[in-house]
């Protein structure tokens, strides 16, 4: 591990990600989700717990309209019945009528045809960010095949070219999940080295990140953060509150509550004592 991705002081992204969770703690975004039936509940109450307005509208004839007013929105695929996919579609083109901005979540993408298909469809239009493990990323640049299901078979860096490839093809963020996160934009690069274990023990660990990144975009277009920033800032207060979190917790069924908890009182002196980072130019 390089001497950069040690605990450093509040200066950089951790200064950046301390005022965004403030400005998103004093003026709640609302964050429409379109998620997995899996992981609603979870979702809503990570959001809560952070201090953003959850709203899981999946239904067609709504979702554009509620897409075009949000904050921020999320699309993910982890379970795309037909209605959903309709909705999904529908919300893309809200959220572009509206100026918000957008995640794709692409997951389990690469053998299962379906949702592989929506996956690709959605992102020519251009979301805002785009979040998955190393799999997920490698299949939706169309090189990779995907993993083991919801799981990754691949390692952060072997999907790093991926993910330089998308941000550059889309205009996108992409964060790429992993014991240390890469999140890039085609130009910089930033990996964060903060999490636990346990948050691959939980259903929906990864996918309330995703919800997490568009609160944050969605605080963001408030304010003159960029969204490579908002994603980065997101997924660094989301890892430092697991890894609190896993000091707690006894096991999954614990951590799950703590990390709840974790997400409430994060603040400013957490993240400056606890962050990993490593920020480069490609």
């Amino acid at each position: 591990m390089s001497d950069l991705l040690r605990p450093i002081s509040e200066t950089g992204l951790v200064t950046e990600a301390a005022t965004l969770l403030e400005e998103l703690r004093a003026a709640p975004p609302l964050t429409h989700c379109i998620t997995n039936a899996v992981v609603t509940g979870f979702t809503a109450n990570v959001l809560l717990a952070l201090g953003a307005a959850p709203a899981m509208v999946d239904i067609v004839d709504e979702a554009g309209m509620f897409a075009s007013m949000a904050s921020g929105m999320l699309i993910n695929l982890g379970s795309p019945r037909s209605e959903q996919r309709a909705a999904a579609r529908e919300a893309v083109d809200g959220a572009a009528e509206g100026g918000t901005p957008w995640v794709l979540d692409p997951v389990a993408i690469g053998v299962l045809p379906v949702r592989t298909g929506l996956a690709h469809e959605l992102v020519a239009l251009r979301p805002t960010a785009i979040r998955g493990n190393a799999s997920e990323i490698l299949a939706l640049a169309g090189v990779g095949s995907g993993g083991r299901g919801v799981d990754t078979t691949d390692t952060t860096d072997a999907a790093a070219d991926a993910a330089f490839t998308l941000a550059e093809r889309h205009s996108s963020v992409v964060a790429v999940s992993g014991p240390v996160d890469l999140i890039t934009d085609g130009r910089r690069v930033i990996r964060i080295a903060n999490g636990d274990a346990l948050l691959t023990r939980v259903t929906g660990g990864g996918c309330a990140l995703g919800a997490v990144m568009a609160a944050f975009l969605g605080t963001a277009r408030e304010s003159d953060a960029d969204a490579l920033t908002a994603v980065a800032a997101a997924n660094l207060v989301y890892t430092i509150a697991a890894e609190r979190a896993a000091t707690r917790a006894e096991g999954p069924g614990t951590f799950a509550v703590a990390l709840l908890d974790a997400l409430a009182a994060i603040d400013s002196d957490d993240l400056a004592v606890a962050a990993r980072i490593e920020e480069a130019t490609r």
